[in-house]
């Protein structure tokens, strides 16, 4: 049988003004759930009845502390004695966290928070690495045709921008990209999803550039440069342009076939 811990425990302070926030925020009121449960683990309803009376009366004498105004940790290990002799009242017996129904769904969402944690810190390894690689072409200037988009190229791009290493040359590839549907854009879903992520600018680069390959005339590696400075300077007027282009272009490739 387990001893109830003394009476008029007296709780750790919490952390004064000023004290540096830690990395990840800290929860108290789950903090005392647990520390309850240690306690409360092969206690009778009667013991966890006395216990439950210890952590009232603990609220009751700090409910004037001003350092404790903001304090989530008390009243949810009062919260917490309640459930466990409500639990006890009910079952009999002694109690087991390990056969605590709130315990071990509390311990399954934790474990698949900590999984969806590793995840997203895996998730931004790998974005973090591929707007290195991105920069480093860039200033070797070998970011070109010949390197693949790859899927997430969109938020390594965004990555680029927020950290200053950004530089036009990145959109123009993911433009030319999109327009060769090369890469990641040779899946339709991409191409859908890239006139969510990617800025107005490129998509018109990019449906410029269509347009004029369907035009058939052949170009020079760096002479439809002009593309990506239209759209960068009026993405609205560009995209009037590859819609004119397309239209125009249309009747001459019906006659066409009709030819063949």
């Amino acid at each position: 049988m387990s001893t109830p811990a003394p009476r008029f425990r007296r709780r750790p302070r919490v952390p004064a003004p000023g004290t540096a926030a830690p990395r990840q925020p800290i929860d108290q009121a789950k903090i005392g759930r647990r520390a309850v449960r240690r306690r409360a683990a092969g206690m009778t309803v009667t013991e966890a009845a006395a216990a439950l009376e210890d952590a009232r009366l603990q609220q009751h004498m700090d409910r004037d502390r001003e350092d404790l105004a903001d304090d989530e940790r008390g009243p949810a290990e009062v919260r917490e004695w309640e459930r466990i002799t409500q639990l006890l009242a009910t079952t009999g017996g002694v109690y087991d966290p390990e056969t605590d129904a709130v315990v071990q769904d509390e311990l399954a969402a934790d474990q698949r928070a900590a999984e969806a944690e590793q995840q997203r810190l895996q998730e931004q390894q790998q974005l973090t690495a591929r707007a290195d690689e991105l920069a480093a072409l860039v200033r070797a200037g070998g970011l070109d045709r010949t390197v693949e988009t790859q899927p997430g190229d969109e938020s390594a791009r965004d990555l680029l921008v927020h950290r200053g290493d950004y530089h036009p040359m990145v959109d123009g590839w993911l433009a030319q990209a999109l327009a060769d549907r090369s890469g990641h854009y040779a899946d339709p879903a991409a191409r859908t999803a890239a006139a969510d992520s990617l800025p107005a600018a490129v998509r018109a680069h990019a449906a410029l550039l269509t347009a004029l390959a369907r035009t058939g005339a052949p170009a020079a590696d760096g002479e439809l440069e002009f593309a990506g400075r239209l759209a960068q300077a009026a993405p609205e007027a560009t995209d009037a342009l590859a819609a004119w282009l397309e239209r125009s272009l249309t009747p001459a490739e019906l006659a066409e076939a009709g030819d063949r």
